[in-house]
């Protein structure tokens, strides 16, 4: 969405930059934009062979639970194989199970795997925090120099398998743990150092992991550059697991095709596109964000009901940020206030608007009240409404000039930055995986919930307040990853609903670490979209 300070500078210099803005929206983009919906409209189902799949997902059970004889570090490296390539899905009980026992056994330490050098206990680490599981940042110690504290063996430095390993795992940091903080710095200054003289398929893993480490990337665009690479590992990769991985791609792909064929038509009934002229028309990068956050065919309701109602968030965001005067933005806000239905003092583009809206949730109601969720509809009311009022708020201080202090920035954008409004649609297309207690819990402001809103919003304007901001951002992903562990989760707080709020912001991580991506989709962007949701895997016998 766009940042308080871009909204600002539009208003405070006039018409000049947002006609400049919306020329852009207009042509280059339109048409990268018309293109990608030709793709769509073309795209036939994927020609698989779905009794060749289920074969394939038969022999990779099999693998996994025949991995108990073998050594943990053989079970944790297909395990780690299996959820890089994008299939890991099917088999959620067989992993967790391996998991939880690989957890218990090991004392809950990473020390006592069979194996001790650095990449084995950096995949040990990583997959069980991965998962929840509060395993301890001081099995790294061992690599540590002992009569130099906080720092790592020189030697280290010249294991690139190890050096990646360990700073995947790093990322993981949660406050306290310098010595994580210290793994990032040492591993990134030695990839850097040796990144000249690897070969070529060793160097773009390198480049991959130091641009975007796993806990920070879109998943679904992880596993697509992993299938790639493990393709590549000539006499080291797995027939079958290659095989399923690209059936297993191109089958999802097919079923984002026509969940977002029939998103598209409900947004070509609309017609916002022409009635509402300021309207950013963004539906394919609005679905490639639910795509990112949750790319599990299970949720394919929850990426129906979140593409929706990001939709009509992100006009609001427009018509609160360079369209409406004040005084309709004031009448508006309180019309939401009241949910008042009639919408008989609005102006005609906003009823449009709020129409809209309360047909949505209207349908969001008539769904989950079939699930036996009735209460949903309450819920997203009240995140409506606290995300008009935190916009009103960022229009008002515009209108009179005020520079807010950063506590009150913050404080507003928790709820500016449209992510609690984000989280309660895609958990209400989450079935069982959300019940009442999980939107009470969502709605007292979390503390997950709160530094995941604050990354987000300071994500949009790091684009450019970089130096200010950076050190915040990290801060907040500590919190995250806190709030992450088992222990700190609540019991009715499904992991699911968990991994789909760090999806969200995955994707903003992605979509604003160089560009606002979103406001600006670029040709990284439009490229990104094309691999997830147009182009498949060529799948050749193995």
């Amino acid at each position: 969405m766009m940042g308080l300070y871009e909204a600002g500078y539009l208003r405070m210099h006039g018409e000049t930059i947002l006609d400049q803005a919306i020329e852009f929206a207009t042509t280059r983009l339109t048409k990268y934009y018309e293109q990608l919906q030709k793709q769509l409209d073309g795209a036939g189902c994927t020609d698989h062979d779905d009794d060749q799949q289920r074969e394939l997902l038969e022999n990779v059970k099999a693998m996994l639970l025949s991995a108990a004889p073998t050594t943990t570090s053989e079970k944790l490296k297909l395990i780690d194989v299996v959820e890089r390539l994008g299939i890991g899905y099917h088999f959620e009980e067989e992993i967790e199970e391996q998991l939880r026992q690989i957890y218990h056994h090991g004392n809950h330490h990473p020390n006592n795997v069979d194996d001790d050098d650095l990449f084995t206990v950096a995949l040990h680490f990583r997959l069980l925090r991965q998962h929840g599981y509060n395993v301890p940042s001081d099995v790294f110690k061992r690599f540590q120099n002992e009569e130099e504290e906080g720092t790592f063996k020189e030697e280290l430095g010249s294991d690139v398998e190890g050096m990646m390993g360990l700073y995947e795992a790093a990322h993981l940091h949660m406050h306290g743990e310098t010595i994580l903080d210290q793994a990032i710095e040492f591993a990134t200054t030695r990839l850097t150092k040796y990144y000249e003289q690897l070969q070529k398929q060793l160097a773009r893993r390198v480049a991959h992991v130091l641009k975007r480490p796993l806990r920070k990337g879109v998943e679904r665009h992880e596993q697509l550059f992993f299938i790639s690479v493990y393709e590549q590992m000539e006499g080291d990769h797995d027939a079958i697991l290659l095989k399923l991985a690209k059936l297993s791609w191109n089958s999802l792909q097919h079923s984002y095709q026509q969940e977002l064929r029939s998103i598209t038509q409900w947004w070509i009934d609309l017609d916002f596109a022409t009635k509402l002229s300021f309207a950013r028309d963004r539906l394919i990068e609005v679905y490639f964000w639910a795509v990112g956050a949750m790319w599990e065919p299970k949720f394919s309701m929850a990426r129906y009901i979140l593409t929706k109602l990001t939709m009509l968030v992100s006009i609001n965001d427009d018509m609160y940020d360079v369209y409406g005067t004040i005084d309709e933005l004031e009448l508006f806000t309180a019309t939401v206030q009241r949910w008042d239905t009639s919408m008989k003092d609005l102006p005609e583009y906003m009823k449009l608007l709020y129409g809209a809206i309360i047909d949505v949730l209207d349908e969001v109601d008539a769904i989950t009240t079939r699930e036996g969720r009735p209460y949903c509809l309450d819920y997203g009311k009240q995140a409506e409404k606290n995300q008009m009022r935190a916009y009103l708020a960022e229009a008002r201080w515009f209108a009179e000039g005020k520079v807010p202090t950063i506590e009150e920035y913050r404080r507003v954008g928790v709820y500016s930055c449209t992510y609690p409004l984000l989280a309660y649609s895609a958990l209400a297309g989450m079935g069982d995986k959300a019940p009442k207690e999980a939107f009470d819990w969502l709605l007292a402001d979390p503390k997950i919930l709160v530094a995941l809103s604050d990354h987000c919003r300071l994500m949009d304007d790091i684009v450019s307040h970089e130096d200010a901001l950076n050190r915040t951002v990290e801060d907040d992903w500590k919190v995250i990853n806190e709030e992450c562990l088992d222990i700190n989760r609540p019991d009715f707080v499904s992991k699911e609903a968990i991994s789909m709020l760090v999806g969200l912001v995955r994707v903003m991580e992605v979509i604003y670490k160089d560009f606002d991506g979103y406001t600006f989709s670029n040709t990284t962007t439009m490229d990104m979209m094309n691999a997830l949701l147009v182009t498949p895997i060529e799948v050749v016998a193995p």
